[in-house]
């Protein structure tokens, strides 16, 4: 901001601009021009000091409150010395700066500092990739395949090309590498999916996870996270929010897939071993696992208080995954690689997911079971034999 001072009136005034008439000094004098305010004409009123104005503006904004302390201190010298006008300017001046130097410094002590520059930073690139945060969904030009440094952000409702659903912290200082990256980004993507899905029943099954990696220039911009997406494989657009987490569930819809959530995560731990291996050590272990999560999903189920229209589904689910604990407890102590498989695939069918279609149309899910490929062995995708 350019500082603009007053300057002062030139010299003094008379009628018609001349200057006062010389009279030489010839005995006592006698009467002289009548001048109201004395020989010279009327005092003009002493400058405002410039600088006084420039600590009053600094103050003000204060945007560089140590630059308005200075101005306002240097501002109270010069009016003393000068006899200017502008004392009121340059104390407020220096009570403003110095208010806003010490609100800085609890800023910058408790970092205030940097969630401010984050927040500028955001604002900045408030049509990039790097402004989206989890629940945002948005239309990208390039959509989710290839390279992409443009998200805009739309209404879940209207839409989109994909739905943020996690965040991931990348550590370390040093640029990871484009195949550290990517490894990082499929595990965390997907060990986060079920936590913004909780209900997997209710994900279409077009829906993929992609995710948004720094690149080694955004990262020296400070880029450190992953953007993690869902977004349809045919790589058209979709309108709604695939979200079913605390912020959309009720209590009791919430208590079930909670309730569900551990047997979900021990089925998709499932050995890599095919049929008929000879080592079932890691199988039967892994049948034991199976087990204490079911006997949790039961000890849940009866802890909580249903509606009237779910109590009977709830109990007869109980019932049936009882059932389902005692077979994966019979698989897990098979005594041979041969009674392991039968008890396997009797546990298997005990824990058919359509057992609990009954108790999700009373809480208000979904009720279609998530498809998987039959021809997989053994192991259908992450997720798909949620109950």
């Amino acid at each position: 901001m350019r500082v603009v001072s007053i300057p002062p009136p030139a010299g003094p005034h008379f009628q018609g601009g001349a200057q006062p008439p010389h009279f030489p000094h010839q005995g006592p004098p006698g009467p002289g021009p009548y001048f109201p305010y004395g020989p010279y004409g009327p005092r003009p009123p002493a400058a405002v000091n410039g600088v006084a104005i420039a600590a009053l503006v600094f103050g003000v904004l204060c945007f560089l409150p140590a630059v308005g302390l200075v101005l306002g201190l240097i501002a109270l010298l010069q009016i003393k010395r000068r006899g200017e006008r502008g004392k009121g300017m340059a104390v407020a001046g220096v009570t403003l700066s110095s208010l806003g130097l010490a609100l800085w410094t609890a800023a910058l002590v408790t970092g205030g500092v940097a969630a401010f520059w984050e927040g500028f930073r955001d604002g900045a690139r408030s049509d990039s990739v790097l402004s989206l945060r989890k629940g945002d969904c948005f239309t990208s030009p390039g959509g989710l395949e290839g390279w992409t440094v443009k998200a805009h952000k739309v209404p879940c409702a209207d839409e989109h090309d994909g739905e943020v659903f996690a965040l991931v912290a990348v550590p370390g200082s040093d640029f990871p590498g484009d195949d550290s990256l990517t490894e990082l980004s499929e595990d965390r993507c997907y060990e986060r999916r079920s936590a913004y899905v909780m209900d997997g029943w209710s994900l279409p099954e077009e829906i993929g996870v992609y995710y948004f990696a720094p690149s080694e220039e955004s990262w020296s911009f400070g880029d450190r996270s992953v953007a993690c997406v869902l977004g349809r494989e045919d790589g058209t657009r979709f309108s709604g929010s695939l979200r079913s987490d605390a912020t959309t569930l009720d209590a009791h819809q919430l208590a079930y897939l909670e309730a569900a959530g551990g047997l979900n995560a021990a089925l998709d731990e499932v050995p890599e071993s095919g049929y008929f291996d000879d080592d079932v050590s890691d199988d039967r272990e892994w049948a034991g696992q199976v087990e204490e999560a079911v006997t949790e999903q039961v000890r849940l189920l009866r802890a909580h208080t249903w509606p009237a229209p779910a109590r009977e589904p709830v109990d007869e689910l109980v019932a049936r995954l009882g059932k389902a604990r005692v077979a994966w407890g019979r698989a897990a102590s098979a005594a041979d690689p041969d009674t392991y498989w039968i008890r396997e695939e009797e546990a298997w069918e005990a824990t058919d997911p359509s057992l609990s279609i009954t108790v999700r149309e009373a809480l208000g899910l979904a009720t279609s079971p998530p498809a998987y490929d039959e021809e997989v062995e053994r192991e259908p995708e992450a997720g798909e034999m949620e109950v």
